[in-house]
Protein backbone atom coordinates (compact mmCIF):
# COMPACT_ATOMS: atom_id res chain seq x y z
CA UNK A 1 0.00 0.00 0.00
CA UNK A 2 1.16 3.46 -1.18
CA UNK A 3 1.60 6.02 1.36
CA UNK A 4 -1.01 9.35 1.42
CA UNK A 5 -0.02 10.93 -1.64
CA UNK A 6 1.56 14.81 -0.50
CA UNK A 7 -0.29 18.02 -2.39
CA UNK A 8 0.84 18.31 -6.54
CA UNK A 9 4.05 20.46 -6.08
CA UNK A 10 5.84 17.26 -6.10
CA UNK A 11 6.06 15.26 -9.86
CA UNK A 12 5.84 11.72 -7.94
CA UNK A 13 2.81 10.70 -5.80
CA UNK A 14 4.55 8.24 -3.72
CA UNK A 15 7.69 6.27 -3.05
CA UNK A 16 7.91 2.92 -4.30
CA UNK A 17 10.06 0.45 -2.52
CA UNK A 18 13.76 0.45 -3.28
CA UNK A 19 14.16 -2.68 -5.71
CA UNK A 20 17.67 -3.01 -3.42
CA UNK A 21 16.02 -3.19 -0.30
CA UNK A 22 14.34 -6.13 1.37
CA UNK A 23 12.45 -3.34 3.61
CA UNK A 24 10.17 -1.18 2.55
CA UNK A 25 7.13 0.95 4.46
CA UNK A 26 3.81 0.63 4.34
CA UNK A 27 0.96 3.51 4.90
CA UNK A 28 -1.10 2.63 8.00
CA UNK A 29 -4.37 0.84 6.64
CA UNK A 30 -6.35 3.27 9.45
CA UNK A 31 -4.65 6.83 7.67
CA UNK A 32 -6.33 5.20 3.90
CA UNK A 33 -9.13 7.69 3.92
CA UNK A 34 -6.86 10.45 5.16
CA UNK A 35 -7.52 13.46 2.63
CA UNK A 36 -4.21 13.85 0.44
CA UNK A 37 -4.56 17.81 0.38
CA UNK A 38 -4.14 17.50 4.15
CA UNK A 39 -0.60 15.60 3.78
CA UNK A 40 1.81 18.24 3.61
CA UNK A 41 4.46 18.03 1.00
CA UNK A 42 7.89 16.52 1.84
CA UNK A 43 10.42 19.00 3.12
CA UNK A 44 13.25 19.50 0.63
CA UNK A 45 16.09 17.81 2.38
CA UNK A 46 20.19 18.50 1.21
CA UNK A 47 22.75 16.05 1.97
CA UNK A 48 26.47 16.47 1.52
CA UNK A 49 28.37 14.33 -1.02
CA UNK A 50 31.70 13.15 -0.04
CA UNK A 51 32.92 11.86 -3.15
CA UNK A 52 36.56 12.19 -4.23
CA UNK A 53 36.18 12.63 -7.87
CA UNK A 54 34.10 15.00 -10.14
CA UNK A 55 33.98 13.55 -13.06
CA UNK A 56 32.18 10.30 -14.42
CA UNK A 57 33.13 7.98 -17.42
CA UNK A 58 29.86 7.02 -19.80
CA UNK A 59 30.45 3.94 -22.08
CA UNK A 60 27.07 4.03 -23.44
CA UNK A 61 26.89 4.91 -27.27
CA UNK A 62 23.49 6.01 -27.02
CA UNK A 63 24.64 9.81 -25.92
CA UNK A 64 27.62 11.99 -27.55
CA UNK A 65 30.12 12.36 -24.45
CA UNK A 66 32.48 10.80 -22.59
CA UNK A 67 32.95 12.60 -19.77
CA UNK A 68 30.30 13.63 -17.10
CA UNK A 69 29.93 15.67 -13.70
CA UNK A 70 26.84 15.72 -11.90
CA UNK A 71 27.32 18.06 -9.02
CA UNK A 72 23.68 17.07 -7.72
CA UNK A 73 22.50 13.34 -7.21
CA UNK A 74 18.40 13.45 -7.40
CA UNK A 75 16.66 16.45 -8.65
CA UNK A 76 14.78 19.05 -7.07
CA UNK A 77 12.79 19.48 -10.58
CA UNK A 78 10.34 16.50 -9.51
CA UNK A 79 9.62 15.50 -13.56
CA UNK A 80 7.42 12.12 -12.81
CA UNK A 81 9.06 10.74 -16.10
CA UNK A 82 12.79 11.31 -15.62
CA UNK A 83 14.86 8.63 -16.41
CA UNK A 84 17.58 9.45 -13.89
CA UNK A 85 15.15 8.46 -10.80
CA UNK A 86 16.14 4.78 -9.94
CA UNK A 87 19.96 6.31 -9.87
CA UNK A 88 18.93 6.96 -6.28
CA UNK A 89 17.78 3.40 -5.11
CA UNK A 90 21.66 2.93 -5.43
CA UNK A 91 22.14 5.76 -2.54
CA UNK A 92 19.17 3.79 -0.51
CA UNK A 93 16.67 6.15 -1.29
CA UNK A 94 13.03 5.82 -3.14
CA UNK A 95 12.68 6.74 -7.08
CA UNK A 96 9.99 8.17 -5.95
CA UNK A 97 9.24 11.27 -3.06
CA UNK A 98 13.06 11.04 -1.96
CA UNK A 99 14.33 11.31 -5.46
CA UNK A 100 13.22 14.84 -5.50
CA UNK A 101 13.12 15.86 -2.10
CA UNK A 102 16.16 14.51 -0.72
CA UNK A 103 19.31 15.71 -2.84
CA UNK A 104 23.10 14.91 -2.08
CA UNK A 105 25.04 17.91 -2.99
CA UNK A 106 29.01 17.75 -4.45
CA UNK A 107 30.16 20.62 -2.73
CA UNK A 108 33.48 20.06 -3.70
CA UNK A 109 32.79 19.38 -7.12
CA UNK A 110 34.84 22.31 -8.12
CA UNK A 111 37.69 21.41 -6.47
CA UNK A 112 37.93 18.27 -7.42
CA UNK A 113 37.13 18.96 -11.15
CA UNK A 114 40.16 21.41 -10.29
CA UNK A 115 42.55 18.58 -9.82
CA UNK A 116 41.18 16.45 -12.27
CA UNK A 117 41.76 18.98 -15.15
CA UNK A 118 45.56 19.86 -13.88
CA UNK A 119 46.45 16.52 -13.77
CA UNK A 120 48.85 15.30 -16.52
CA UNK A 121 46.82 11.97 -16.95
CA UNK A 122 43.76 14.17 -18.07
CA UNK A 123 43.17 13.81 -22.33
CA UNK A 124 41.35 17.46 -23.09
CA UNK A 125 37.56 16.09 -24.26
CA UNK A 126 34.09 17.61 -23.78
CA UNK A 127 32.21 17.20 -20.59
CA UNK A 128 28.38 16.79 -19.86
CA UNK A 129 27.35 19.29 -17.34
CA UNK A 130 23.60 17.31 -16.48
CA UNK A 131 24.74 13.69 -17.23
CA UNK A 132 22.05 12.73 -15.57
CA UNK A 133 20.39 15.56 -13.26
CA UNK A 134 20.20 18.81 -13.61
CA UNK A 135 23.30 21.14 -12.80
CA UNK A 136 20.79 24.11 -12.80
CA UNK A 137 17.82 22.49 -10.20
CA UNK A 138 16.99 25.04 -8.10
CA UNK A 139 19.09 25.25 -5.18
CA UNK A 140 21.84 25.87 -7.32
CA UNK A 141 20.69 29.79 -7.29
CA UNK A 142 22.01 29.28 -3.13
CA UNK A 143 24.93 27.37 -4.31
CA UNK A 144 26.20 28.19 -7.10
CA UNK A 145 28.32 25.01 -7.52
CA UNK A 146 27.64 24.78 -11.29
CA UNK A 147 28.80 27.88 -11.77
CA UNK A 148 32.04 27.54 -9.85
CA UNK A 149 32.70 24.44 -12.37
CA UNK A 150 31.97 26.67 -15.13
CA UNK A 151 34.61 29.03 -14.02
CA UNK A 152 37.11 26.34 -13.24
CA UNK A 153 36.07 25.00 -16.92
CA UNK A 154 36.82 28.27 -18.37
CA UNK A 155 40.12 28.86 -17.10
CA UNK A 156 41.02 25.21 -18.39
CA UNK A 157 39.19 26.17 -21.79
CA UNK A 158 38.09 22.78 -21.87
CA UNK A 159 35.13 22.37 -23.86
CA UNK A 160 31.67 21.81 -21.76
CA UNK A 161 27.58 20.91 -22.98
CA UNK A 162 24.92 21.36 -20.65
CA UNK A 163 21.13 20.15 -20.85
CA UNK A 164 18.88 21.47 -18.57
CA UNK A 165 15.33 22.94 -17.74
CA UNK A 166 15.94 25.76 -15.80
CA UNK A 167 16.32 29.45 -17.01
CA UNK A 168 19.28 29.75 -14.49
CA UNK A 169 21.94 29.09 -16.66
CA UNK A 170 21.15 32.25 -18.11
CA UNK A 171 22.85 34.04 -15.18
CA UNK A 172 25.69 32.19 -16.38
CA UNK A 173 26.00 33.94 -19.42
CA UNK A 174 29.01 36.04 -18.94
CA UNK A 175 30.86 32.47 -18.33
CA UNK A 176 29.45 30.80 -21.32
CA UNK A 177 30.18 33.73 -23.91
CA UNK A 178 33.84 33.07 -22.39
CA UNK A 179 34.05 29.58 -23.51
CA UNK A 180 31.74 30.04 -26.59
CA UNK A 181 35.34 32.59 -27.75
CA UNK A 182 37.14 29.53 -27.78
CA UNK A 183 34.58 26.78 -29.28
CA UNK A 184 33.78 25.31 -26.43
CA UNK A 185 30.46 25.33 -25.36
CA UNK A 186 26.97 23.95 -26.28
CA UNK A 187 23.59 24.62 -23.91
CA UNK A 188 20.35 22.84 -24.65
CA UNK A 189 17.57 24.32 -23.51
CA UNK A 190 15.19 21.27 -22.88
CA UNK A 191 11.49 22.33 -23.29
CA UNK A 192 8.94 19.74 -22.94
CA UNK A 193 5.65 21.36 -23.42
CA UNK A 194 4.25 24.99 -24.44
CA UNK A 195 1.36 24.79 -22.07
CA UNK A 196 1.91 26.69 -18.71
CA UNK A 197 -0.49 24.02 -17.22
CA UNK A 198 0.50 21.07 -18.32
CA UNK A 199 4.36 22.19 -17.00
CA UNK A 200 3.34 22.87 -13.68
CA UNK A 201 1.72 19.08 -13.10
CA UNK A 202 4.51 17.54 -15.46
CA UNK A 203 7.80 19.28 -14.25
CA UNK A 204 6.61 20.98 -11.02
CA UNK A 205 9.68 22.99 -9.93
CA UNK A 206 10.98 23.32 -13.47
CA UNK A 207 11.20 27.06 -15.33
CA UNK A 208 8.15 28.04 -17.18
CA UNK A 209 8.19 27.85 -21.00
CA UNK A 210 8.52 31.14 -21.26
CA UNK A 211 11.07 31.77 -19.15
CA UNK A 212 13.16 29.21 -21.34
CA UNK A 213 12.33 30.76 -24.16
CA UNK A 214 13.92 33.97 -22.51
CA UNK A 215 16.74 32.05 -21.78
CA UNK A 216 17.54 31.20 -25.23
CA UNK A 217 17.23 34.86 -26.54
CA UNK A 218 19.74 35.71 -23.85
CA UNK A 219 22.49 33.10 -24.51
CA UNK A 220 21.77 32.93 -28.43
CA UNK A 221 22.41 36.99 -28.05
CA UNK A 222 25.57 36.89 -25.88
CA UNK A 223 27.11 34.33 -29.13
CA UNK A 224 26.39 31.44 -27.24
CA UNK A 225 25.28 28.20 -29.17
CA UNK A 226 21.95 26.88 -28.09
CA UNK A 227 20.08 24.44 -29.13
CA UNK A 228 16.38 22.73 -28.00
CA UNK A 229 15.63 19.53 -26.77
CA UNK A 230 12.32 18.36 -26.95
CA UNK A 231 12.60 15.68 -24.05
CA UNK A 232 10.56 13.09 -23.67
CA UNK A 233 8.49 13.25 -26.56
CA UNK A 234 5.34 11.26 -24.55
CA UNK A 235 2.88 9.91 -26.93
CA UNK A 236 -0.63 11.11 -26.53
CA UNK A 237 0.32 14.20 -23.89
CA UNK A 238 3.39 16.44 -25.76
CA UNK A 239 4.21 14.81 -29.27
CA UNK A 240 1.29 17.07 -31.05
CA UNK A 241 3.19 20.35 -29.48
CA UNK A 242 6.18 19.04 -31.88
CA UNK A 243 5.99 22.05 -34.35
CA UNK A 244 5.02 24.56 -32.21
CA UNK A 245 8.00 23.93 -29.59
CA UNK A 246 10.58 24.24 -33.17
CA UNK A 247 9.30 27.03 -33.89
CA UNK A 248 9.49 29.00 -30.68
CA UNK A 249 12.93 27.90 -29.98
CA UNK A 250 13.68 28.56 -33.57
CA UNK A 251 12.24 32.46 -32.42
CA UNK A 252 14.07 32.67 -29.78
CA UNK A 253 17.23 32.27 -31.29
CA UNK A 254 17.98 28.39 -30.65
CA UNK A 255 20.19 26.51 -33.95
CA UNK A 256 19.85 23.06 -34.18
CA UNK A 257 17.70 20.66 -31.78
CA UNK A 258 17.48 17.00 -30.98
CA UNK A 259 14.78 15.10 -28.95
CA UNK A 260 14.24 12.14 -26.64
CA UNK A 261 11.29 9.37 -26.78
CA UNK A 262 10.02 8.84 -23.36
CA UNK A 263 11.58 5.64 -21.44
CA UNK A 264 10.36 4.09 -17.97
CA UNK A 265 13.12 2.16 -16.81
CA UNK A 266 12.77 0.13 -13.45
CA UNK A 267 11.12 2.08 -10.95
CA UNK A 268 10.42 5.27 -13.07
CA UNK A 269 7.21 3.05 -14.45
CA UNK A 270 5.01 2.94 -11.25
CA UNK A 271 6.19 6.65 -10.56
CA UNK A 272 4.80 7.65 -13.92
CA UNK A 273 1.68 5.31 -14.05
CA UNK A 274 0.71 6.90 -10.39
CA UNK A 275 1.10 10.51 -12.26
CA UNK A 276 -1.00 9.53 -15.48
CA UNK A 277 -3.58 8.28 -12.71
CA UNK A 278 -3.51 11.82 -10.90
CA UNK A 279 -3.62 14.19 -13.46
CA UNK A 280 -4.67 12.45 -16.97
CA UNK A 281 -6.92 8.98 -16.05
CA UNK A 282 -8.92 9.19 -19.11
CA UNK A 283 -5.72 9.36 -21.22
CA UNK A 284 -3.73 6.67 -19.29
CA UNK A 285 -4.07 3.37 -21.22
CA UNK A 286 -4.35 5.55 -24.30
CA UNK A 287 -0.62 6.81 -23.61
CA UNK A 288 0.93 3.99 -21.97
CA UNK A 289 -0.61 1.52 -25.06
CA UNK A 290 1.59 3.91 -27.23
CA UNK A 291 4.39 3.89 -25.34
CA UNK A 292 4.34 0.19 -25.67
CA UNK A 293 3.76 0.88 -29.60
CA UNK A 294 7.37 1.78 -29.67
CA UNK A 295 8.73 -0.44 -27.35
CA UNK A 296 8.22 -3.71 -28.58
CA UNK A 297 5.23 -4.17 -26.51
CA UNK A 298 6.63 -2.97 -22.95
CA UNK A 299 6.95 0.28 -21.47
CA UNK A 300 11.13 0.53 -21.86
CA UNK A 301 13.55 -1.24 -23.78
CA UNK A 302 17.03 -0.83 -22.76
CA UNK A 303 18.79 -1.73 -25.29
CA UNK A 304 21.31 0.57 -26.53
CA UNK A 305 20.18 1.99 -30.06
CA UNK A 306 16.94 1.84 -29.20
CA UNK A 307 16.05 3.45 -26.13
CA UNK A 308 16.54 6.94 -26.78
CA UNK A 309 14.31 6.89 -30.00
CA UNK A 310 12.09 3.72 -29.79
CA UNK A 311 10.78 1.11 -32.58
CA UNK A 312 8.37 0.89 -35.55
CA UNK A 313 6.03 2.79 -37.20
CA UNK A 314 5.03 5.25 -34.40
CA UNK A 315 8.94 5.31 -33.64
CA UNK A 316 9.26 6.64 -37.59
CA UNK A 317 6.47 8.68 -37.35
CA UNK A 318 7.42 10.68 -34.74
CA UNK A 319 11.04 10.98 -36.22
CA UNK A 320 9.82 12.25 -39.69
CA UNK A 321 7.45 14.36 -38.09
CA UNK A 322 9.91 16.18 -36.10
CA UNK A 323 12.53 16.03 -38.80
CA UNK A 324 9.99 18.27 -40.99
CA UNK A 325 9.26 20.24 -38.28
CA UNK A 326 13.06 21.05 -37.46
CA UNK A 327 12.90 22.23 -41.49
CA UNK A 328 10.47 23.89 -41.56
CA UNK A 329 11.61 26.05 -38.43
CA UNK A 330 15.05 26.07 -39.98
CA UNK A 331 16.61 24.34 -37.06
CA UNK A 332 19.93 22.25 -37.67
CA UNK A 333 19.85 18.47 -36.36
CA UNK A 334 23.28 18.68 -34.92
CA UNK A 335 25.03 21.05 -33.12
CA UNK A 336 28.44 22.91 -33.55
CA UNK A 337 31.36 20.82 -32.98
CA UNK A 338 33.49 21.90 -29.94
CA UNK A 339 37.00 22.11 -29.38
CA UNK A 340 39.97 21.53 -27.48
CA UNK A 341 42.25 23.46 -29.34
CA UNK A 342 42.61 26.32 -26.87
CA UNK A 343 42.83 23.47 -23.93
CA UNK A 344 45.80 25.17 -21.33
CA UNK A 345 46.52 23.14 -17.91
CA UNK A 346 46.55 26.04 -15.21
CA UNK A 347 48.80 25.56 -12.22
CA UNK A 348 47.08 27.06 -8.94
CA UNK A 349 49.91 29.99 -9.19
CA UNK A 350 48.79 30.97 -12.78
CA UNK A 351 45.30 32.59 -10.71
CA UNK A 352 41.54 32.57 -11.53
CA UNK A 353 40.04 34.26 -14.23
CA UNK A 354 36.60 34.90 -12.15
Amino acid sequence: MNAPRPPDSRGAGFNPANRFSAVHREADPDLADLDPAEEPAPRTQFIADQTQRALTRNDSPDVGFTWSLNPYRGCEHGCAYCYARPTHEFLGFSAGLDFETRIVVKERAPELLREELSAASWRPDTIALSGVTDCYQPVERRLRITRRCLEVLAEFRNPVGIVTKNALVARDVDVLAELARHQAVVVMISLTTLDPELRGRLEPRTSPPAARLAAIRTLSAAGVPVGVMVAPVIPAVNDHEIPRLLAAAREAGAGHAAKVVLRLPLTVAPVFEDWLERHLPERKEKVLNQIRDLRGGALNDSRFGARMRGEGPRAEQLSQLFAVACRKAGLALKGPELSTAAFRRVTRGQGELW
